[in-house]
């Protein structure tokens, strides 16, 4: 870059680890580390000292290359690391994002560029709602997904990027943003060359291809019938997926076309063409890694990329296993995924049975209210990213995001 770009980075897990450490690396480029959680700042500054974060990254053929990366600070405090910033990369969950928001929110300023890497459903709802009058003035990238898989080898220090994917999609919305070129060219030289940033027509579409609908049924097909007694081993998740579970999942897919069709039908001008199947998306994208593409359900049994992992389980006594059911498959997979989606379906109208079977189930086991009936009216939809929480009535309150 040939002006000096101002990054903060938001969190401080392996994601925020790979962004901090791959933009430190980038020529020009000041890195900002801002941590909310907890003493967690001030434990990565003691950590890191004068020395730079290590990225190990490993390459399909078998080699990998060795990235340094030193930020220029790391803090918990919004009002250094925000005030002059060019770029804002949200590199955490869902769940923290609320609080990552609130903490900018004071020192945001027109065109900067804001991205959830990834965004997951219902950013583009919480954003604008909590920046407010800032947010339209601001131009939002939103990632469908993470750029890496990667796991922090030691906290602070190291961490191994184990795969980078070669696209990502993403959505930009510029709204009134005076940003001079593409948007995306500061966020792409800090990637590198892959991923490659590959805009979508609008929000809707990704929101609509969502893989948040993946976990959930999977969770409801192994334990709906569960009786209550610990497991001498634990279940593999997707080579022991249930055929119940993989219908179910094709049926919230269906709703969610169906959804699109609608939105398609009352508002033309909004392109949906960007949204597909979860079948569709898993032969494109594990295709070569499946030794049965024949239906979903083979698809996620023989998807070899999927091999050994295991139900999120909890050690009860020695050999003893209960389901966690506090991990992210439901506890951050409803509310800012399936609740959301639910929502967007409920403003254009269109019925989902099987997707309310599945958050029932899912809001009585993590204790939470959404669905009353067959309507999103719950108390906890408050607490949710579902555009009704914002005070979204009708798809024409969609607009400003578009």
């Amino acid at each position: 870059m040939q002006e000096k770009l101002i990054v903060v980075v938001c969190g401080g897990g392996n994601a925020a680890h790979v962004m901090s450490g791959l933009s430190a690396s980038r020529e020009n480029v000041e890195v900002r580390v801002l941590d909310v959680f907890s003493d967690e700042a001030e434990r990565w500054t003691k950590t890191l000292g004068d020395d730079s974060i290590v990225l190990t990254v490993n390459h399909p053929d078998g080699s990998h290359d060795e990235v340094r990366g030193k930020p220029n600070f790391i803090t918990n405090d919004a009002s250094k690391a925000v005030p002059g910033a060019n770029l804002i990369v949200f590199a955490v969950p869902a769940f923290a994002h609320e609080s990552y928001f609130e903490a900018i929110k004071p020192y945001v300023k027109p065109n900067m560029i804001i991205v959830g890497m990834p965004g997951q459903p219902g950013f583009e709802f919480q954003c604008f709602s909590i920046l407010k009058d800032i947010a339209p003035k601001c131009c939002v990238i939103v990632f469908e997904g993470l750029p890496w898989a990667a796991r922090i080898t030691e906290f602070g220090r190291a961490i191994t990027v184990l795969s980078t994917k070669d696209f990502l999609n993403c959505v930009v919305i510029k709204g009134e943003s005076k940003i001079e070129g593409d948007p995306l060219k500061p966020i792409q030289y800090l990637l590198g060359p892959h991923p490659v940033a590959t805009k979508l027509h609008n929000f809707l579409e990704p929101t609509l291809s969502t893989k948040s609908i993946m976990h959930p049924p999977i969770m409801y097909g192994a334990w709906k019938d569960w009786d209550g007694n610990p497991l001498s081993e634990k279940p593999l998740f997707y080579q022991g997926l249930t055929e119940e579970a993989a219908e179910l999942m094709s049926g919230m897919s269906d709703e969610l076309l169906a959804t699109a069709k609608a939105i398609s039908l009352k508002k033309p001008e909004i392109n949906l063409d960007g949204v597909s199947h979860i079948r569709d998306w898993m032969y494109q994208a594990y295709g070569r890694e499946c030794s049965d593409t024949s239906n979903l359900l083979q698809m996620l049994r023989t998807n070899s990329a999927y091999n050994g992992l295991l139900h999120p389980m909890k050690e009860v006594k020695p050999g003893k296993f209960m389901p966690d059911f506090t991990f992210r498959y439901l506890t951050e997979d409803i509310p800012f995924g399936v609740v959301v989606l639910k929502g967007i379906s409920e403003l254009a109208g269109v019925d989902t049975p099987i997707t309310d079977k599945v958050l029932a189930w899912g809001q009585q086991i993590i204790g939470k209210e959404y669905l009353v009936g067959k309507s999103l009216c719950g108390k906890d939809v408050a607490t949710s990213r579902a555009p009704q929480r914002y005070g979204y009535k009708s798809l024409d309150d969609f607009d400003p995001l578009l």
